[in-house]
């Protein structure tokens, strides 16, 4: 058995401290080497762009920069064997267009990883605090539950926020109506509602302009908003407004029947989530309630009965 003096120890970890210190510094000096044409043509990206923004990022300094990339080989095998074992990679993307999130599908793979290796580990800590004879089993189902909850999490923010937009569809249809009966027109009145609106689908609509904006065909840009978000409300009206614009009918008469469907729709969806609810507020009555009611009425007589009073 080795021995280490108090000295030695204390200069190991003077040295390593050092080391990390003098490794962020230089992780964190600028390159005198000339920029590639990419980051170049980045900052004139950057409000359209999130590979362009993702290339602007500061890196952070530390030693961690480069230990990621000594592991990325491995991590880019393990979601690549991630994605072949639960596929549905389109469908990921889909989510995550859909919950507003700017990760790609290979990070929320690498969010999968991590979700669970933390599941694996806390699976085989408890494993080995217990003593049990199921640890590989713990260790194996908390790390499969990790993987999963990622994606359970990842749905539940789509869903969120599809509830959201749905919400908010009915108002941003009516500020649009009013905007095309003053006189303006379609990307005008989109323009102005982007500026004032503060929600998801006025952030949705300003990037609906700014790609008009950048020469982008207009139907094609709405068409494409409505493909990537899947919204059952603002694919029948994207549908509705190319319609018209390839007719000549005038808009504010079909985004004016929009509004009012879009209004039956949210009462009809109301309507059906309170039934939902009033069901599931008997449970507590029936199960709970109810059962301690008869208990406290019935219990009396049956302790006055064995008593024989």
């Amino acid at each position: 058995m080795v021995r280490v003096s108090g000295s030695l120890a204390w200069a190991l970890v003077a040295g390593v401290t050092l080391g990390v210190g003098l490794w962020s510094v230089a992780s964190a000096t600028p390159r005198l080497s000339r920029p590639r044409l990419a980051r170049r043509v980045a900052p004139y990206l950057q409000d359209v762009s999130p590979g362009a923004r993702e290339l602007l990022a500061p890196t952070p300094p530390g030693p961690l920069s480069v230990i990621g990339l000594l592991i990325e080989p491995s991590a880019a095998r393990a979601r690549q064997l991630l994605g072949v074992l639960l596929g549905g990679s389109d469908l990921i993307a889909v989510r995550l267009r859909q919950s507003g999130s700017a990760l790609s599908v290979e990070r929320f793979r690498s969010q999968q990883l991590i979700f669970g290796l933390v599941g694996l580990a806390v699976g085989t800590a408890f494993a080995l605090v217990v003593r049990t004879p199921f640890a590989v089993a713990i260790a194996a189902v908390l790390g499969i539950g990790g993987v999963f909850l990622c994606d359970y999490l990842l749905q539940r923010a789509a869903t969120r926020r599809l509830a959201r937009l749905a919400e908010e569809f009915p108002v941003i249809l009516e500020f649009l109506t009013l905007s095309l009966s003053a006189g303006e027109g379609i990307v005008d009145a989109l323009r102005r509602v982007s500026r004032t609106g503060v929600g998801d689908l006025s952030r949705e609509l300003s990037s609906v302009v700014t790609a008009v904006g950048t020469g982008l065909p207009f139907g094609e840009t709405l068409t494409a908003l409505s493909r990537e978000l899947r919204l059952p409300p603002l694919t029948r009206c994207v549908e509705q407004i190319v319609g018209a614009l390839d007719r000549g009918t005038p808009l504010a008469e079909v985004l004016r029947a929009q509004a009012q469907d879009s209004r039956d729709d949210f009462k009809r969806q109301l309507l059906e989530t309170a039934g939902r609810k009033e069901i599931a507020m008997l449970f507590p009555l029936v199960f709970l309630i109810l059962p301690v009611t008869i208990l406290f009425a019935i219990f009396p007589g049956v302790v006055v009965l064995e008593v024989g009073l």
